[in-house]
């Protein structure tokens, strides 16, 4: 598949990424030479420094032929311009980075396509959902709902008070029983398990469930003493703050603090219509964070954007009594030392913006797909076509490549796990996990035209 991508920031870099290791033809439009040095040398990809709204660099890029072009430089209009250029190019499908919500609503969503814009992401807000799905969960780090909930896949912290430490999987998961282990993070190693490997004390466990075993598991894994949030408190007042406090449940209470006077004055108009308060001061200070009822708070949310202070200030949230952290990490270096430093939740904007994008090139049926950072490993949602591979015959005799994993599957509105001897139907919506990118050797399985 033959990819351009315009803008080498963030979201590009890491997109190319993702595009080099799957064997893409990419090509990355940048005109600011800096951010895309050594790139070409990195990755296996073209690097053309050059203005992505230049119609004859489009050209130079292949983009009459490309079967994705991806608009994510920093500037809104530059991203949709580019795009416009690319559809009446020839460029099959069209996706660009945003930062006006106004452009996602349902009734604006024609506009867009009518001008050749098959896609918009706006990152902060997809950012902002897993915020908000982490907080209903204060003892789950990660939270993946399969179908509207009808299946949920979440990554647990293993602690003293789990029931089922340092036992075989094959005596813990078997076919009638109601949770599935997909992977475990214990230390830098990822394990896909098998039936004779066992949770340890520390492990991030991912469990597959449906959502009536949710309380047994919460019991299971000793995690009945975490209270549920009601009070949040966010550290900085950016964009992604703003679309978490707007989009949060009526049984939470916010506190955003910013240490700008300017920003707050801008965020209580922003937020005029929700409850939200908006506090100046420093996040890091503890008379403040004290002042501010810091002891009955649940959740700590750290959204500046520099990472250091972020995790740092988890951690003095931790040593105040708060249970449930979540820091923005936009720096992948820093990924894995808060995981170590037992921060909580971590939210790396470009990593969910990259994996939405990622979706759109996949051949197959996908409605949803998510990269887990902790693990190297995607999660997305497949729908079974008819006469695919899936569905000719039970899951042990599909071949999946190693690293591959079905953890369950959606059947008319009804979530289910699956074990080796499950027939997979049409139309089912199934739940695979993937580590260390796969999904393009999987997606084949799930594909009507497969010849086998």
């Amino acid at each position: 598949m033959k990819v351009v991508i315009a803008g080498a920031g963030a979201v590009g870099k890491h997109l190319s990424r993702l595009l080099s290791t799957e064997n893409h033809d990419c090509v990355l439009i940048d005109d600011d030479e800096e951010r895309l040095g050594g790139i070409d040398s990195t990755y296996d990809i073209m690097a053309i420094c050059a203005s992505p709204t230049s119609i004859q660099t489009l050209k130079d890029a292949g983009t009459g032929s490309a079967d994705l072009f991806v608009g994510v430089t920093r500037y809104e209009s530059r991203n949709i311009n580019a795009c416009m250029l690319a559809h009446a190019l020839g460029a099959k499908k069209t996706v660009a980075r945003i930062d006006n919500y106004e452009y996602l609503l349902p009734q604006n969503q024609p506009f867009f396509r009518d001008h050749g814009i098959d896609s918009l992401v706006y990152p902060e807000v997809l950012a902002a959902r897993d915020i908000i799905t982490g907080l209903k969960m204060s003892w789950v780090r990660q939270r993946w709902d399969v179908h509207d909930g009808a299946l949920v896949m979440l990554g647990i912290k293993l602690r003293e008070g789990c029931e089922i430490l340092n036992q075989p999987l094959k005596d813990l998961c078997g076919p009638d029983d109601p949770y599935h282990i997909v992977a475990i993070k214990r230390g830098d190693e990822t394990i896909i398990p098998g039936g004779f490997d066992e949770l340890q004390l520390y492990d991030l466990a991912y469990f597959m469930t449906t959502q009536d075993y949710i309380p047994y598991i919460r019991k299971i894994v000793g995690k009945e003493h975490y209270e549920d949030v009601h009070n949040v408190i966010i550290m900085g007042g950016g964009k992604t703050a703003v679309r978490a406090a707007l989009a949060m449940p009526d049984n939470m209470n916010v506190k955003i603090i910013e240490n700008s006077a300017e920003r707050c004055e801008r965020l209580n108009t922003l937020l005029s219509e929700s409850d939200a308060m908006v506090i100046h001061g420093d996040g890091r200070d503890l008379g403040l964070l004290n002042e501010e009822g810091i002891k009955h708070t649940q959740a700590f949310v750290a959204l500046t954007g520099n990472a250091e202070t972020n995790i740092l200030a988890c951690l003095a949230a931790k040593k105040l009594g708060v249970r449930k952290t979540v820091a923005m990490v936009e720096n992948l270096d820093y990924v894995s030392m808060a995981e170590s430093l037992d921060i909580g939740t971590i939210i790396n904007k470009k990593t969910v913006a990259a994996s939405h994008i990622f979706q759109m090139m996949l051949k197959a049926d996908v409605r949803n797909m998510r990269s887990l950072m902790m693990v190297e490993a995607d999660v997305a949602e497949f729908i079974a076509s008819e006469g695919s591979k899936v569905t000719r015959h039970v899951v042990k005799d599909l071949g999946l490549p190693f690293g591959v994993t079905i953890g369950g599957l959606v059947r008319e509105g009804k979530g289910m796990l699956v074990n080796g001897n499950t027939q997979i139907m049409a139309g089912d919506t199934v739940m695979v996990f993937c580590h260390e990118q796969k999904l393009n050797k999987i997606e084949k399985y799930f594909k009507n035209n497969s010849i086998w």
